[in-house]
């Protein structure tokens, strides 16, 4: 069972195989309408079933499109409006929607939900975002970062900002895939001690509260939004959070080409300014796109396509 909670579930073979073929699908499909099916169809039939409960824009949408361009097809469910809203358990959903689809997709809260639902499931379950992870994400930056550079391997990368769950899968990525991060975050707000061990097996990532030693000389910089969906305490993480600003002057010190990235949605003025996602070194346009082609290759390889 091809489950994807996390990108070690996966492995930093099976990542590079759906890398690849994210990026031969998406050329193949250069200048279609959105909408047309891709040509050998290799989902038809199957069905994808997807449970959120937190908002979500970039997710649903890729995940719809994606199932939907391999030939397959979806049904959403939201927290809601489905029994999981009204007391059902993770467990019991998970084993009626294994009857009803192929795969589950699930964006919640609690990370535990997302380990319950595919330990309970008999179908692949993929984490579309999580208070702990969001693998899927970092499937989609890698891809951008590719794209943009043409390699992965070897690439310095820097995080500013909050040690969230983004910056979780980032590293993760980092010791899989075999780049060198730095991790700047301010004191009391560092990833969880898991994630730092994962790091200290390996000698290509550091962190710091120096968001200008991490970011200097960095051909990637990543940040995020300083409040996560359901979060509080805004203006007391705002001062902590300033200093850690991407900003013209910041991103100044990165590599003359370094490649901004934002998993979106933005504030601008806050984590990041207008300046620089909307200034030449901003990818993540292409960054939000490629969600769907690297999630329709990870759909493929959950089901066992390659």
């Amino acid at each position: 069972m091809r489950h994807f909670l996390n990108l070690a579930d996966a492995g930093g073979e099976a990542i590079a195989a759906i890398l690849g073929e994210a990026m031969e699908r998406k050329a193949r499909r250069a200048g279609w309408p959105k909408g047309k099916v891709d040509e050998d169809r290799p989902l038809d039939g199957f069905v994808l079933a997807m449970i959120f409960e937190k908002n979500s824009t970039r997710t649903r949408v890729s995940f719809d499109l994606a199932v939907r361009q391999l030939g397959g097809s979806s049904i959403i469910l939201d927290g809601g409006s489905s029994q999981l809203g009204r007391g059902e358990t993770v467990a019991d959903t998970a084993r009626v929607l294994s009857r009803f689809a192929d795969a589950i997709m699930i964006r919640t809260d609690h990370h535990h939900k997302a380990e319950e639902l595919a330990h309970h499931a008999s179908v692949p379950v993929i984490n579309g975002l999580t208070d702990f992870s969001h693998p899927c994400q970092l499937l989609a930056d890698m891809q951008t970062v590719i794209e943009a550079r043409s390699r992965l391997a070897g690439t310095r990368w820097a995080w500013l900002g909050d040690g969230n769950n983004v910056c979780h899968s980032l590293i993760e990525a980092a010791a899989l895939m075999k780049f060198s991060l730095a991790v700047a975050t301010p004191d009391g707000f560092g990833p969880d001690p898991a994630m730092r061990a994962m790091a200290a097996a390996h000698g290509q990532i550091h962190f710091t509260a120096d968001p200008a030693e991490a970011i200097d000389g960095a051909e990637v910089v990543v940040t995020d939004t300083w409040l996560s969906m359901g979060q509080d305490e805004g203006e007391s993480r705002a001062l902590a959070f300033a200093p850690f600003q991407v900003d013209e002057a910041m991103m100044a010190r990165a590599s003359p080409d370094a490649t901004f990235l934002h998993c979106l949605p933005a504030h601008r003025g806050e984590e990041v300014t207008a300046a620089v996602i909307d200034g030449p070194q901003s990818a993540v346009w292409d960054e939000a796109e490629n969600r769907l082609h690297a999630q329709k290759a990870l759909l493929m390889w959950c089901l066992g396509k390659f």
